[in-house]
């Protein structure tokens, strides 16, 4: 299996007017530049392929368990027509993905907060870390998954209106 050196990349760009974050591996620094769609690259680090296969989709299903449960929360996030929306700010995308990229490197720290990003696309992890059901490590990393997952917009939130059962 080909392993060769690819680029992690998070950057931000513009299609067609429309402004989004884009987070992906490109196996050249000319192709992140030759993009005719990304702006600015604003992380870059040059791992091998597989690596940078797992990183991603562990950055992916963070930012996505974060935009889907700010929508839960009936925050307006757009949904540009490609990539990441605008409305997650640099600061905490960047967050999320140094911290995969730090957390690559020692398996066990990995398998384990993996496994907690998993569980916690489908739960939070705080009645979890309170109720003392984590212990030692897992409790660390689990604390520190959570707090990926911890921004609130400036946004106002939609007030969803039910209609009436009967008129």
């Amino acid at each position: 299996m080909d392993n060769s050196a690819q680029y992690l990349f998070l950057a931000s760009g513009v299609k067609k007017g429309e402004g989004f974050w884009m987070v992906g591996i490109k196996n050249s620094d000319e192709n992140i530049l030759e993009d005719k769609n990304l702006l600015d690259c604003h992380r870059k680090e040059l791992i091998g392929n597989e690596s940078a296969k797992d990183i991603l989709f562990a950055i992916n299903l963070n930012i996505n368990n974060l935009i889907n449960e700010l929508r839960n929360k009936n925050y307006l996030i757009q949904r540009p027509s490609i990539g990441i929306s605008f409305d997650i700010p640099l600061d905490i995308l960047e967050r999320i993905f140094d911290f995969w990229l730090d957390i690559y490197k020692n398996q066990e720290a990995w398998e384990t907060c993996l496994g907690l990003l998993k569980v916690r696309k489908s739960i939070s992890l705080k009645n979890l870390i309170e109720s003392e059901s984590l212990k030692g490590n897992t409790k660390k990393w689990a604390i520190k998954v959570e707090t990926l997952h911890t921004y609130i917009p400036n946004s106002i939130r939609i007030e969803k209106v039910n209609e009436p059962m009967w008129k």
